[in-house]
């Protein structure tokens, strides 16, 4: 039988952090997991559609425990504010979804000087994990999950000399880049988990086409080319609506035989119930991984330092 959200396992206690959490697949999750008994945090940048989001889930789930955080990905001053706000307020996270992303903007620089795209699908979850990694490690067995695209299948490996695609810039190329580094970095940061001894685990999901705002988005932004259009209308007339599209995300961060360092994705590549996926190129993928860490850590200066999380958790068990 295909996994479903009802086979989401009582969560009741647990603490769920989810980026993009007031619209979407984020605002999916959020439901999904507020169902369930988890205490949700919704992390998003909009605090009036943030808010609206927040009523939507009590109107559908009475009783459910929720907070908000504003968060803005492409800002890293505001990535480093609100992972403060959430660890002070959670010393034990079970869950993060790094959810948030847009999609084959045109080439535009943040107030860091970064790329929009790597700032917000990557740099900034690079950043909110790294500073949460004391909370995700001090869980019985907590879940991090990027999200990737299929995108990702005509990306090469971010270069560390060229992080933000200076001089050779194409909106696809670097949202495909971006994607690709969400799935680097599950794969990058289950290993490190592994080794530092902690049950917390990575993994990556893809929504496949999912019919949302991402790819409206695009289009009223004046990105994607010839192609926006097309994703545009094929995700409104085919896509799964966001209740279907959320599942892969939803099973990797839920399901206890959910191996970390796996990626879950549709059956049938674009739409499908939600499975594991075969990693096409890992050779390729894998290859990547020192050169993103490099430049993750040159450009945040977030170290993502798995050991020392790990250390300070075990010092805090043993403390009577």
């Amino acid at each position: 039988m295909s996994w479903t959200a009802d086979d989401i396992p009582d969560l009741t206690g647990r603490v769920a952090v989810i980026t993009g959490a007031n619209g979407g697949l984020g605002l999916a999750s959020t439901l999904a997991l507020a169902r369930r008994g988890a205490h949700v945090v919704m992390a998003a940048r909009d605090p009036a559609k943030t808010d609206d989001a927040r009523a939507a889930v009590l109107a559908e789930v009475p009783g459910a425990s929720l907070e908000t955080v504003p968060v803005d990905l492409s800002s890293q001053a505001s990535v480093r504010e609100a992972a403060e706000a959430i660890a002070s307020a959670h010393p034990v996270v079970d869950i993060l979804l790094a959810n948030a992303g847009v999609m084959a903007m045109p080439e535009r620089r943040t107030e860091d000087g970064f790329e929009t795209q790597l700032a917000v699908n990557h740099l900034g979850h690079w950043t909110l994990v790294s500073r949460l990694l004391p909370s995700l490690v001090a869980a019985p067995a907590a879940r991090i999950v990027t999200l990737t695209s299929i995108a990702r299948l005509n990306a090469t490996p971010l270069d560390p000399a060229n992080p933000h695609l200076e001089g050779e810039y194409d909106d696809w190329r670097a949202y495909g880049q971006s994607k690709l580094a969400a799935l680097q970095t599950a794969l990058g940061l289950d290993d490190a988990l592994r080794a530092a001894g902690t049950p917390a685990r990575a993994l990556c999901a893809h929504p496949g086409i999912s019919h949302t705002d991402l790819q409206k988005r695009t289009v009223r932004e004046g990105g994607g080319g010839r192609q926006g259009p097309f994703w545009e209308a094929y995700a409104e007339q085919r896509g799964m609506p966001p209740e279907q599209g959320v599942l892969p995300q939803l099973r990797a961060a839920t399901d206890p035989h959910a191996r970390g360092g796996t990626l879950w994705g549709p059956r049938l590549g674009l739409s499908g119930p939600p499975t594991r996926k075969m990693l096409l190129r890992r050779g390729l993928i894998e290859a990547g991984i020192p050169g993103l860490w490099e430049a993750s850590i040159a450009l945040t200066g977030a170290r993502m330092d798995v050991e020392a999380a790990a250390a300070a958790a075990r010092a805090k068990e043993a403390t009577p």
